[in-house]
């Protein structure tokens, strides 16, 4: 069996992380314990997680002309990525999050899109290069336009579009439905529903208790010792593996159990990435 490429297009970012007893309210000031730098970015997270799945990955993204940006292209290209496409935007910063992680191993997000916010028509001639076999990843951390049309293209060239509506913005009809599947969690699944969206294929994550994929349900795998540590990046994770298997040409009970492996293992370490610090 011929393996087909996975291109992620998506964010790159700089994950600054301190852990909390709880988060705190509106108004409330608590303190935080450690801070750690670890790599992030929806789009990063995935394509790392593809390329540790067996996956031929290529990165397409942004990153600043900072140290951060430089060490991780760096990092990527250690791990196995194509970072050919990840472009430097001079006089940008590389995007960063603020995240706290409370001691039952939820986490609250803040993302400064920094130069995520320069993806554009330039990345879109990777997605050009794509076809039958192969699989576009995208989530909504870059502009919107961008994903659109990255979308379209990636389906007129006869790849398969693997959406994850993560963090949920409404899209426009055509593109939701090319998403093959369509990834979001419960949250995401209702905003969706409220929109009217309609989708193709909608494959929704529920956390501990597992995945539906077009109403086939598959139970979460069992964490070893049974402990949560840190929730970051699970969901990147998932859809990493998940893309890495569909490009192996799995079906879909391969490639939903490939993610939930992916998944389950994500949140038993800390950070969104294994090996995460730049």
């Amino acid at each position: 069996m011929v393996s087909g490429r996975v291109l992620v297009l998506g964010s790159l970012n700089v994950d600054l992380v301190t852990r909390v007893e709880a988060h705190p309210r509106p108004g409330e000031t608590v303190l935080g314990e450690g801070l750690s730098r670890l790599a992030g970015g929806k789009g990063a997270n995935q394509a790392v997680s593809a390329a540790a799945a067996g996956a031929a990955v290529a990165m397409v993204g942004c990153v600043g002309d900072d140290d951060g940006g430089r060490a991780y292209r760096e990092r990527l290209a250690r791990l196995g990525v194509d970072v050919a496409a990840v472009r430097v935007v001079e006089g940008a910063t590389t995007g960063h999050a603020l995240i706290q992680v409370s001691d039952d191993g939820e986490n609250s997000i803040v993302v400064v899109p920094g130069a995520n916010e320069e993806v554009g028509a330039a990345e879109l001639d990777a997605v050009r290069s794509l076809g039958p076999g192969d699989v576009l990843l995208l989530q909504l951390e870059i502009p919107l336009h961008v994903v659109c049309e990255a979308a379209r293209l990636a389906d007129g060239r006869g790849a398969r579009v693997v959406l994850n509506v993560a963090p949920y913005v409404a899209l426009p009809p055509d593109v939701v439905a090319l998403g093959d599947p369509v990834v979001a969690n419960e949250l995401e699944m209702a905003a969706l529903a409220e929109a009217g969206a309609e989708t193709g294929s909608l494959l929704v994550t529920f956390g501990a208790n597992g995945a539906s994929w077009d109403g086939d349900t598959a139970p979460a795998h069992a964490l070893e010792g049974g402990r949560v540590v840190d929730t970051t990046g699970a969901g990147d994770a998932f859809c990493g593996a998940l893309a890495a298997a569909l490009a192996r040409g799995e079906d879909r009970p391969a490639a939903l159990h490939a993610a939930l492996a992916a998944g389950a293992a994500a949140v038993q370490r800390e950070g969104a990435q294994p090996d995460p610090y730049l």
